[in-house]
């Protein structure tokens, strides 16, 4: 298992950024103030995290012996099952650094947020002082499945929760009321999120889960996710790549279950553990970036019971990590997902991933821009590290592959159901024979000539022979197939 020492912290603040609500739109998407993205930045690091995790208040419901007219009651501990302490405890013990509590709503359970878990939260703050811990909740998404709602670190995160959920979570009400589960009812809650002093963000969970075949859709749909980016691009910045539940093969003894599917996706299987709509390559995800979107990817561990308890789910950190370049507070945790500052990886492949493109004295790196001019050389230079300490499975895994990845930006689409980029390519593929190796440290470069318009790239890489990922079967075993991607780069050209 890797552990990691936790040095003494930086007092928690609120990063300037949210002095004011986001107001945008179609419009504020393509006028994007350029950013450097995670280069280089004095007392910034890659801090590990966990979005979407379950506790004791997911709660799963009974009628109300009063009266059949009257809510249904809460039992506590039977959906998640472990304190919130419990789940910093553990967060902490796989080397997180921050953390949001995720739990699922139902009905009236605003209140029980309000009353009952966000004391606990800050219990949990206390207790794990080491873990910057985010209140949130697993919103229940009108027209779709679940997302993660990560409420930034104010003096008001209480009542801002209690605010959205109880206004806009489509299981609040009750008796259940079916006008809110509609797309517009979700585009009212983004237009008052944007509006919100301290816009909160919101990342769909497990967006292919209820997807009846690869590229059919389910719950969530490509034009659904283009609505919430063009009305709340700030607040809406992206998906689950890795969705949890990977332990779903793995029997508590730790022998397969030859029944059991990573991640819950039964019926349109996760790539190497990563959800179709993100591991396709020219697939939906690419088809945001193309048009310029700033669409970004995580990976959580959707914990809700260990698999060594009998459940499918990893401890927060045990499998899947989301890391953002960040200072260690909670402001620039929430500017870093905000702003793409973010890779993922599973396993503990990698630790690190610095991505930096450059042409002449100007350089950006993962979430940022760089403005060229045509005709110019790009230069990327991809530096990784590969640790080489065992992960929490026993397993030293080497990276066996780097993907660059490149596409035309192309503009917005007239068809908004797209999920298609068919001039995405994979530009290099990497081998240790094309890297430099500093220890743990891996250095590779890559040039692009002659650049002539705009364009994106990004990195992946794995530990497999696999030149695309493929479809995971039930039983296999998560430790043997492992994966990082990178989020995107902008290249704008003059």
């Amino acid at each position: 298992m890797r552990l990691i020492t936790l040095a003494a912290w930086t007092a928690l603040c609120v990063s300037p950024a949210f002095a004011h609500g986001d107001h945008g739109g179609l419009a504020e998407r393509h006028q994007n103030k350029p950013t450097a993205g995670a280069v280089p930045a004095k007392g910034r690091l890659w801090l590990p995290g966990d979005h979407h995790i379950h506790s004791e208040f997911s709660a799963d419901y009974e009628p109300n012996p009063a009266s059949p007219q009257t809510a249904p009651i809460p039992l506590l501990g039977k959906d998640g099952r472990y304190s919130i302490s419990k789940n910093a405890q553990m967060a902490r013990q796989f080397g997180l650094r921050w953390m949001v509590s995720t739990d699922h709503g139902g009905p009236n359970h605003s209140k029980l947020n309000y009353e009952q878990a966000w004391p606990e939260v800050n219990k949990a703050r206390a207790a794990v002082p080491e873990m910057l811990i985010f209140y949130g909740m697993e919103f229940d998404t009108p027209a779709g499945d679940h997302s993660s709602l990560i409420i930034p670190f104010t003096g008001d995160e209480r009542n801002q929760l209690r605010t959205i959920e109880s206004g806009f979570s489509k299981r609040e009400p009750w008796p259940a009321d079916k006008a809110w589960d509609s797309e517009g009812f979700m585009i009212d809650a983004l237009k008052m999120m944007r509006d919100q002093k301290a816009p909160p963000v919101l990342i769909a969970n497990h967006p292919s889960r209820s997807a009846t075949a690869p590229f059919a859709w389910g719950l969530y749909t490509p034009s659904e996710f283009r609505n919430w980016n063009d009305t709340a691009p700030r607040v809406a910045i992206g998906m689950e790549g890795a969705p949890g539940h990977q332990a779903g093969a793995i029997k508590p003894d730790g022998s397969p279950d030859p029944t059991g599917n990573r991640g819950g996706y039964g019926r349109a299987p996760t790539l190497g553990g990563f959800d179709q709509m993100t591991a396709t390559l020219g697939g939906f995800w690419d088809s945001m970036l193309a048009e310029g979107r700033r669409w970004f990817v995580t990976a959580t561990s959707d914990s809700h019971s260990n698999w060594r308890d009998g459940g499918n789910d990893f401890w927060p950190g045990e499998y899947s990590k989301t890391y953002v370049q960040a200072r260690a507070d909670h402001g620039d945790i929430v500017d870093g997902l905000r702003y793409g500052r973010i890779f993922v990886t599973t396993g503990d492949l990698v630790s690190e991933v610095d991505v930096i493109v450059s042409s002449g004295s100007k350089q950006a790196g993962i979430g940022g821009t760089l403005m060229a001019r045509k005709g110019q050389t790009l230069t990327v230079t991809i530096r990784l590290r590969d640790p080489a300490a065992a992960n929490a499975g026993g397993r030293t895994p080497d990276v066996a592959r780097v993907d660059l990845i490149t596409g035309p930006v192309t503009g917005s689409v007239a068809d908004r159901t797209t999920a298609r980029a068919p001039a995405t390519t994979v530009t290099h593929r990497f081998i240790a024979a094309d890297w430099s190796r500093d220890g743990e440290v891996l250095t590779m470069t890559h040039r692009i000539p002659a650049v002539t318009g705009p364009l994106y790239l990004r990195v992946r890489g794995t530990s497999s022979d696999e030149q695309e990922p493929e479809a995971d079967p039930k039983g296999e075993d998560p430790w043997s197939d492992l994966w990082f991607y990178a989020n995107p780069i902008f290249v704008t050209v003059k």
